[in-house]
């Protein structure tokens, strides 16, 4: 299924702790040539932030399924309810502290170094996580498999840390605060942004607890808890000291490149830390454009080693995947790389009694935007996930590629004249239709690519920028050609939402475009999200929910 940034957990690799409880085991992989859905015809996506509602609306039947079961209490409780399927995976998840390096004391190398050492991961993640998450100190997770375990954070040392800025020339106060080299005034007070502990108790714990660890060394720190969406804002703006924020990364590791190029320091853009360093951009122009997988590995290996080396983050701790589904309900997917909170699920899920009802599905926090150009979070992409599709999708088996809106594709190296290049053919399927009713073509394909590029739109400006030239040959097939060379181009362009062309050329303004509350001319129940996807959106209700039905001409229901 599609869907940018898609919520698929990540593969299942062994992790560095044992679970403390036995949940009922992983599924070896689906047949997704059975998968033909959605069969859900009414889909409820329910806001619900306070994770103790969360369990007793599951509990009570006012929800079907509750992903993202993080605190080992419900997981024991879930667990021992016969009413649930629990299932389970690790994933790409990496929490991390950001520093914000466009500003004093956050660019001085050795002080973030120190705050590495006085982090005390392991301790904090075994009593925060009871075994359910991991420490982590690599800049990949340890399931990616271009994580190089040899590059890492410092582990804790605090007499450590306090030498290490000794020697630098830094002091402390009569009240323990450090003092910068060749100077009096002892440091400002700082924060760390984290969600609130009514949305993510253990987050904002976890948050008071770094702040904790980083005063024991000088460090003013306190711990600034904040409404998700006005945290996003915050960071976006560039206006933070630290933050702690949890990635669902990708499969491939030039999401590097957006977190860590001097280019991708923009506002909306991923690299939050503001990280500019002639060097490091070569490192991830190597990666960036890599023309196949040995390169690609050596470059990332090259990356993480410099990240170990400049520390613009500390990574904090990498979690397992955990989901509970209704048992009135049969057909969620889970496989060794996905719990059953994934889009696959959507697909195939029915009522077990065989009697149609609505699907309540848990959703974590508000939307922050139903916006596909400005939106940034998880929650909003599980949303806007739904009504969009892409040309290919990631098979939940073994994350390989998988034909989606394309049916088949080539890659091609160009080099008549001049540098080579990378030549992308994409030949689409041809019985997918919009929500309105209307053909996807392969002109829907390359007003959108034209479309991104043209407005260098932050979240998708690594993936199109390097565009050269899109062609039609015919309306089935598109051509793309990249004007360098990359292992990692089929997927940045293949991953794209897909737009209508027709609604393309009447964004005037794609920064405050609202879809979701402009309805579409002479389509009654239809707004402007709409897309290709599995489900068309009807409502949202700020607070409560957002509703969906089932999209009848979506390609994968049998005629």
């Amino acid at each position: 299924m599609g869907g940018f940034k898609r919520w698929l957990a990540g593969a299942l690799g062994a992790l560095a702790m044992a679970v403390p409880l036995a949940l009922p085991a992983q599924g070896a992989g689906v047949d997704l040539e059975r998968i033909r859905g959605p069969k859900v015809r009414d889909l409820y996506l329910v806001v619900v932030r306070d994770p103790d509602a969360a369990i007793l609306a599951l509990e009570r039947g006012k929800l079907d399924i509750l992903g993202d079961v993080t605190r080992p209490s419900d997981i024991r409780r879930l667990s021992k309810d016969p009413r649930f399927s629990l299932s389970m995976a690790e994933n790409f998840h990496m929490a991390q502290v950001g520093f914000n390096l466009r500003k004093f004391p956050w660019n001085v190398q050795e002080l973030r170094r120190a705050a590495a050492m006085a982090i005390p991961r392991d301790r904090l993640v075994r009593e925060l996580f009871s075994g359910y998450s991991a420490p982590l100190t690599t800049f990949l997770p340890p399931v990616s498999p271009y994580c190089d375990k040899s590059a890492a954070a410092p582990g804790l040392d605090a007499e450590g840390a306090r030498a290490l800025l000794k020697k630098a020339g830094w002091t402390w106060n009569g009240s323990g605060i450090l003092v910068p080299p060749g100077s009096k005034t002892p440091l400002p007070p700082a924060t760390i942004l984290s969600p609130t502990a009514g949305v993510a108790p253990t987050t904002a714990e976890l948050a008071d607890r770094i702040a904790a660890a980083l005063r024991e060394i000088g460090i003013p720190v306190k711990a600034e808890p904040l409404d998700f969406a006005a945290m996003v804002q915050r960071i976006d703006e560039r206006k933070f000291d630290l933050y702690l924020m949890a990635w669902q990364l990708g499969r491939d590791p030039d999401s590097l490149y957006s977190f860590y190029h001097s280019s991708m320091d923009v506002r909306g853009g991923y690299n939050q830390t503001g990280l500019k360093d002639a060097v490091m951009d070569g490192l991830l122009e190597a990666l960036r454009y890599s023309p196949d997988e040995p390169a690609a590995r050596k470059a990332a290996k090259a990356v993480q080693k410099a990240l170990a080396d400049r520390l613009p983050i500390i990574p904090i701790y990498t979690r397992y995947s955990v989901a509970a589904v209704s048992r009135e309900w049969k057909g969620a997917v889970v496989t060794k790389a996905s719990a059953a909170d994934n889009s696959w699920s959507l697909l195939s899920m029915e009522p077990a009694s065989g009697r149609e009802r609505p699907l309540y599905w848990a959703l974590g926090d508000e939307p922050r935007t139903l916006n596909p150009f400005t939106a940034s979070t998880a929650t909003d992409w599980q949303v806007l996930g739904l009504v969009y599709d892409t040309l290919l999708a990631v098979n939940p088996n073994d994350l390989s590629d998988l034909p989606w809106l394309a049916r088949s594709w080539k890659v091609e190296t160009m080099a008549k004249a001049g540098a080579p290049k990378t030549r992308l053919t994409f030949s689409l399927r041809g019985d997918v239709f919009w929500q309105d009713g209307k053909p996807f073509t392969a002109k829907d394909v390359k007003a959108t690519l034209l479309f991104l590029k043209k407005h260098a739109i932050p979240r998708y400006f690594d993936s199109v920028r390097d565009i050269e030239s899109v062609t039609v040959p015919d309306d089935r097939t598109v051509v793309v050609t990249m004007k360098n060379v990359s292992y990692w181009h089929l997927h940045s362009i293949g991953g794209l939402p897909l737009f209508p062309a027709a609604l393309l050329d009447r964004i005037r303004d794609w920064r405050s475009w609202q879809p979701s509350r402009t309805p579409l001319p002479g389509k009654t129940g239809l707004t402007e999200l709409y897309g290709t996807g599995p489900f068309v959106f009807r409502e949202s209700k700020a607070g409560d929910f957002v509703r969906f039905t089932r999209n009848e001409r979506f390609w994968l229901i049998p005629r």
